[in-house]
This record gives structure tokens, sequence and C-alpha cells, in this order.
């Protein structure tokens, strides 16, 4: 079906159409310039991988647009049809032989007698059939079977352009036609050597090679039909009482949010949702590439798409559609997979003016031989050669082929890419930023110290700062309202007014008629509260910063114009995430630099710092940097990670060794990724070459997603090394192939030129070299993330 969907800021709309017929990168330039040509239309991507067009118009969609896009399609040469069909021809059967096969069947079985005598010349015999026998056999093939490659070649000829298709038909009608012509003026009885085999067998190993890699494109969208078919088709919804008086199964297109749906052991979760009854495991393996399952239990959220495990358990939905987590993925993969990698424009340019110079290079090709003084058949022959070893198809494949194998892979082991773009950049990256907390460290501190000044009461100071907190979502809130429900201290939100958060500093509030403001040392001191003005709690401070602990100070005042004065001290401490600092040091032996930007005081940072072994001595912590601040860090780390105007002055930053930081520093810059997972990382994020949101925290980082080239489905700082090297695996096998189309070309045409090769062996090597393309594209399915 076609896909839509529509950008509603700039009243813009996405088209996804498929689009058949299309062989070689000249066929992906025709198509492409057809639709940018048509009214509204701001841009158009073609994938011959996909066999797709995603076309973007400049207002929203109707049925008249897209008719006309088809109509344009049509003419143009090629067959619109349904964005999935490339999918659903494949399944079709006749007497056990899939649909698409039969053409490839039909013409080996006429082939196959002309290429006997072939055969019969290395074993010694003579095995040759009557004229009239191989014309009655080649024919069939050549209009029949062959008719897509003159329909096509047609058409491109008409818009003044080549393609794939151009160069077969001439050269194997040249061959019939030869062997045609030879037949005919020959004198009864006479045996003469035709050339009908040569036209059919190119003809049937096209047809092979381009049903061969249409089997491998259907292997490199697997990830994309592995993701639809973990939605499940129906869901039991639960009774509401008014409307529904007893379980009911409901096609899961029909729920709504707020629906309680039963899922029963075994099954998958329906929709994404919130717990309501009973516990269980869910396998999220698919969605986020955690192989061990997570314990469910009422007020967890569960992902739609997630596999049940042994608990009956109801959940009422949260989320449906296109607004689901599993919705999400499958558009970020399409994303990726429908974009074109800026290497392939590159490839674009070659394709516009590959056929026009293969046909001069055939010509003289012919030229040459006749003037050498050979025979016409045969320097027809050697022109026949450069025309089909010759090999657009290979080129246009070359990029989107391993775009789609890397990103589908990276899918299915949690890592999403948001496009070919980040996917080509992200290779190139020599230096990494990693927020602190809930990336590098759990994300869920608890309160570990509350020092009261002499005089006041600590769980009066406690419960004072709980009712500040209540309703902000900080994590370290949280912490603060843990502490005073786990000591019997009711918190209530009511108990404090005119709550004002201040960003990347505290809150400050009235509860019970005095202002509160409980905060961050460095907005204390703005407050008029330096360190030294802390008396007893001076020294408390020191120490526990010494040991790690995130330090803020809770200050009052009688009212506005009055003197800020310190109550309390709160000490809260965090914890490295499993495998944190075996991730940085992969990433260290990479060459890379790594550093960590932490809004927390410089003594905390850094002793997180040092316990998951960065170079603390070597300026590797930027402490004390506002939210607002993130993005001018990551500007400065990209000009060379000096003069940070965020926080404290920092130490100048020396590069590790490694070629790609050497040449990064040689030209001046670096090429930065940011790794974050919160709201206040977003602009962060969206500063650096490549942004990676790290999955895991709730709300925040869905803010996070939208803003990263990446996304790690869940919170394993081990899988940024992996993205890093996914894509430096994909991108190296784009070079292979480019590498090898070029090769192919560059060598074949030649050899086919001097006469070192035969049509049929030309053809052969010609329907091998795009399925070679595909088949090395998809060796990056066999990849795993290191471990």
């Amino acid at each position: 079906m076609n896909t839509a969907t529509m950008d509603v800021n700039n009243d813009s709309c996405q088209i996804d159409l498929g689009i058949g017929g299309m062989t070689c990168a000249s066929c992906v330039s025709r198509v492409e310039k057809v639709l940018r040509k048509q009214p509204g239309v701001s841009a158009a991507t073609v994938n011959l991988a996909t066999e797709s067009a995603r076309i973007t118009l400049s207002g929203p969609q109707d049925a008249a647009a897209l008719a006309v896009l088809r109509r344009a399609v049509r003419d143009a040469g090629y067959e619109p049809r349904a964005a999935d069909a490339m999918d659903q021809e494949l399944t079709e059967r006749w007497l056990g032989v899939p649909v698409d096969a039969l053409p490839v069947v039909f013409g080996a079985l006429l082939s196959a007698p002309l290429a006997l005598p072939m055969i019969g010349d290395l074993l010694g015999k003579h095995w040759m059939l009557p004229a009239w026998a191989q014309f009655l056999l080649a024919t069939p093939v050549q209009f029949w079977l062959g008719a897509r490659f003159y329909k096509a070649g047609w058409h491109a000829l008409k818009a003044l352009t080549g393609n794939m298709e151009l160069l077969v038909a001439i050269g194997t009608t040249a061959g019939w036609a030869l062997s045609t012509w030879l037949w005919l003026r020959a004198e009864p009885g006479e045996m003469v050597h035709l050339y009908y085999e040569g036209s059919a067998v190119v003809i049937t190993l096209v047809l092979l090679g381009k049903w061969l890699e249409a089997r491998a494109k259907r292997q490199t969208t697997a990830a994309i039909r592995a993701l639809h078919a973990l939605r499940p088709e129906r869901a039991h919804l639960v009774p509401d009482g008014v409307k529904r008086t007893e379980m009911s199964d409901v096609p899961v297109d029909e729920l709504l949010a707020g629906d309680i749906v039963r899922v029963l052991p075994g099954e998958r979760f329906p929709a994404d949702g919130e717990m309501l009854l009973g516990e269980t495991q869910a396998d999220e393996s698919m969605l986020t590439g955690e192989a061990m399952p997570v314990p469910k239990q009422p007020g967890d959220r569960v992902t739609g798409g997630s596999l049940n495990g042994e608990g009956s358990v109801e959940i009422r939905v949260k989320a449906v559609g296109a607004q689901s987590v599993l919705a999400h993925i499958i558009a970020l993969v399409q994303d990726a997979q429908a974009g074109k990698a800026p290497v392939q424009r590159m490839v674009d340019q070659v394709a516009a003016v590959f056929v026009p110079v293969v046909l001069v290079i055939a010509l003289i090709t012919l030229g040459a031989w006749l003037w050498k003084g050979v025979p016409m058949e045969v320097a027809l022959l050697h022109a026949v050669a450069v025309l089909v070893i010759a090999c657009p198809c290979a080129l246009g494949l070359a990029t989107p082929a391993a775009i789609m194998a890397g990103t589908g892979v990276a899918a299915r082991h949690g890592i999403l890419i948001k496009d070919a773009e980040a996917l080509e950049i992200a290779h190139k990256v020599d230096t990494v930023a990693f927020d602190k907390t809930g990336t590098l460290t759990v994300g869920r501190p608890t309160l570990r110290l509350v020092e009261a000044l002499p005089g006041a009461d600590e769980t009066a100071v406690l419960g004072a700062a709980a009712a500040l907190q209540a309703q902000s979502a900080h994590p370290l809130a949280h912490a603060v309202t843990e502490a005073a429900r786990s000591r019997g201290i009711a918190v209530l939100p009511d108990a404090a007014q005119d709550v004002q958060a201040v960003t990347g500093k505290g809150t400050r509030g009235t509860v019970q008629g005095a202002q509160l403001a409980l905060g961050s040392l460095r907005w204390m001191e703005e407050l008029g509260l330096p360190l030294a003005a802390l008396g007893p709690l001076a020294a408390t401070v020191r120490r526990q910063q010494a040991e790690g602990a995130t330090v803020s100070l809770l200050a009052s005042r009688a009212g506005e114009g009055q003197v800020w004065s310190p109550l309390a001290l709160f000490a809260f401490g965090d914890e490295a995430k499993p495998g944190a600092r075996e991730a940085l040091a992969r990433l260290k032996q990479r060459g890379l630099r790594l550093f960590m930007v932490s809004g927390d005081n410089k003594g905390a940072a850094e002793a997180m710092a040092r316990q998951l072994g960065m170079d603390v001595d070597g300026g590797a912590v930027i402490a004390e940097v506002l939210p607002g601040d993130k993005a001018a860090v990551v500007q400065r780390l990209r000009g060379g990670g000096r003069e940070f105007s965020a926080g404290p002055p920092q130490a100048e930053f020396a590069p590790p060794g490694g070629a790609a930081t050497r040449a990064a520093a040689e030209r001046g810059g670096h090429t930065v990724a940011m790794v974050g997972d919160g709201v206040n990382d977003a602009p962060a994020l969206a500063a650096a070459d490549v942004g990676v949101a790290m999955g895991g925290r709730e709300g925040g980082s869905d803010v996070a997603m939208h803003a990263a080239g990446i996304t790690l489905m869940r919170g394993d700082p081990m899988l940024v090394e992996a993205a890093l090297d996914i894509s430096r695996r994909t991108v190296s096998k784009i070079r292979q192939n480019l590498f090898w189309a070029f090769a192919y070309n560059a060598a074949g045409i030649p050899l086919a030129a001097l006469g070192y090769l035969s049509p049929v062996l030309a053809g052969a090597a010609m329907a091998m070299s795009s399925v070679s393309v595909m088949s090395n594209a998809l060796l990056l399915k066999r990849w795993k993330p290191g471990r």
C-alpha cells in the first residue's frame, strides 16, 4: 500500500510509492528527475534496493496528487505499485515455482539446447542444431522473455537517456539479427556458424541475475518485516461494565487509548500501555536487543510487540498506531533505508553519463575491428560484448544495499539509525562526549546524607525539602521524596506554594510561610551563600564532594529582599552503569577522545570519571555546565576542545593518539558524537555531528530521540561503541561495493573491446556483478555487537 505521513509543522507530507521495472542507477536517476518535475513535489529520493520512492509534497496529500505521481512514473516506463509489493510478489507460486522465477525457468529451457554445441566443443563432439531450430528456440527468448528490455529501452530513448535494458536490448538484438542474416543468405545445405545461443543465453543470464538480485533485496528488508510481524492481529478487550459486559476480541487497529486489555501468557502485547493487574516478565529482545526478560508489575510500562512471559496480565493502553514505540522504530528504520547517503550523489553523476559513454565505446570497438580487417560478424560480436558487460546496475545497488543491510541488523540489536547521513558520518567520529546522569550512571540517585545546621530539626528540614520537590520529575527530587517517605514523612505537594524550577540550578518556593531554595552550590553562591558562609557545613561539603557525592543546599529567608540563610546539606550518590567502564575502555582503544559533560559539581563529576577510568587530569571532565550551555560545549569540542565559557575554567584537552584524531587535528576540527538521554540533552545532540540518544529513561529520552541521529533502545553504554562499529562496517561495505562496481566495469569493458570476452561470458559476468554486490552487503547481517 502507499503510505503517507503528514508533517503538520510545515503543511507537507511524504509518500512512499513502490516502483517496478528499475534495474540500474540510470533508472534511479531517470525516475527522480521525472518525479521532481511534478507540481507540488519539493523532493524525491528513489531507492533501487527497495524499488521505492519517497516523495515530499509541499502541501497535503490528496488522491489527485497521488494519481499524478503514479501517471508520471508509468509514462516514464516504470510500474507504480504498492510500496510493499516487492515482498508480496515473491510469495506467489505456480506449480511450485515462484512466479517471478518463471521467466528464468522458461529462458533456461529454451536456451539449453542452443548452449549444447558449446558444451560439445569442449568434449570434442559436434552437436549443432539446424538453423531453423535455433531460430525457433532463440526468437521467443529474444522477443517474449526479452520484451522487458525493449520496453524499458524504448522509454529511455524517448527520454534521451540510457539504462541497462537499452544496452542489453541493443547487444542481444544485434546478435540475433546477425545470426538471422547469416542464416538467410546461406546457400541451401551450407553449414554456417550462428550466434543465436549468445543472445538467448545472455538474456537468460541477465534474467537469472535479476531474480537472484530480487531475492537478495528481499533479505535486506527482513528487519522491517520482522518488526511488522511483532504486532499481533487481535487483542482481548476487557469489559468496561457499560458498553461491554463481556470479554471480546477486537482488531488491534481498533484499540483506543484508555482501553483495558488482557494479555495471556506467550502472547505479544498489542499496544504500549501500563500494567494494571498481575506480574510477568516481558521479552523485549526484538525491540531493544536485550536478551534477558524484563520483570513487569503494576505501574510499569510495557511496549507493544514485546512478548509476555508466564503471567496473565491486564494493561491500560497508553499509545496506539503511529504514536507507539514499535511504530516509531519502524518509521526510523524505513527513513534510514529510504534515504540516500552523500556518497551516492557521486554515483548518480556517474550513472547519468554511463550508458552514453558505453554506447560510444561500443561504436569505437566496432569501427576499430572493422578497420583492422576482421569480418563484420566478428567485429559486431566484440561490440555486443562491450554492451552486455557494462553494468550500471551494480553501481546503483552498491550504496543502498549496504545501508539497508547495516541499518536492518543494527535495528535488530537495539540501534536505530535515523538516516543514511548519520550512518556515514558516524564512522568519522573521533570525539565522544557523554552526559553523566542516566547515560554513564544508573540515573537513580539516592539521598546519602542530610545534615542540618545546629538548631534545625533534620526531620522537619527533610519534610520541607520533600514538599518543595513533590511535583518535580528531576532524579534528585525523586531521591528526596523517596527518602522522606522511607522515614515515614508524609509528602504533601499542597504544602508548597509558588514553586518555581530554575533550570540547571534548583527549585524555590514557599513552605509554611518561609521562602525556601534547594539547589546547587553554584546557585547558592549567586544567592549570596558562598562556601565560606556555610559555617560547620563547609567541611561536610568538601568531604562529600571528595567522595563523589552531588551536594545541594537548602536555604531559607523570611521574605523578598531578605538575606538567604543556610538550613541543611543534602548529599546524593549515583552508581555507574554496569559495563560503562568497559564501554569507555573500548572507545579509548579506538583512539577516540572521551569527555564527560555534566551539570554536577566538579568534585562529584571527577570522582565518577575516575571510577569509570576517564582521563580526569587530561581535562576529560567538563563540569557545572548549565543545560543551555551543553550545545556550546559541543561546538567547542568540534572546534578543538578549548576555551569553554560554561562553568569554571577547564584544562586544555590534549587529543590522544589515533589516526582519526590526528586527521581531525590536521584539518582544524573534530567529528563529535554527543551521547545523552534527557530533555536537557536535546540541544547538544542536535549540535553534535552525530547525536546519540540513549533510551531507558521515561519521558526525557523521547525528546532526545527526536534530536538525535542514532537512538539506542536500551541504556547500555556498550551500544555506543557498537553503533560506531556498525557505521564503520557499513561504510566499509559501501566502499567495497563501489570499488568492485567501478573496477568491474573498468576491467570488463576493455577486455570485451579487445576481444577477450564473448557475449555469453560478458552476460554471465554482468549478471553476477549485481548479485556479488548484494551478497557482499548481506554479509553485514552476521554482525553482532561486541561485548
